[in-house]
């Protein structure tokens, strides 16, 4: 395996132990909405500071990106902070006591 095909495959391991988009974190580093895809896919490389950035979001110093001995990233408030936020997004009604009697006393 060339080293740019390693680059690509350890991009996309990280950035989904987060979990985010490729769109999410493509637009959190300040780039178009495709920047990340097209990383991921071998179209383009990141400039020297591009992947700066990436690591930055990652939380990962660059040495410890092509570290493959790390398989988790360190968990963090903010990735903490960023899951439950996924999780309220995709609930319609916000659980609550209430809610959750109800739900019991339906079933």
């Amino acid at each position: 395996m060339m080293y740019e095909d390693l680059f690509y495959k350890r991009l996309s391991e990280l950035r989904n132990q987060i979990p985010v988009s490729a769109r999410e974190m493509s637009l959190a580093i300040g780039q178009n909405e495709n920047y990340i895809n097209l990383i991921e896919n071998g179209r383009t490389f990141p400039s020297m500071s591009g992947f700066f950035y990436i690591c930055e979001y990652l939380k990962i110093h660059p040495k410890d990106f092509f570290n493959d001995n790390i398989k988790n990233l360190p968990v963090n408030k903010w990735n903490i902070f960023f899951l439950f936020y996924q999780i309220l997004q995709n609930q319609t009604v916000l659980p609550s006591k209430n809610n959750t009697i109800k739900n019991n006393q339906n079933h």
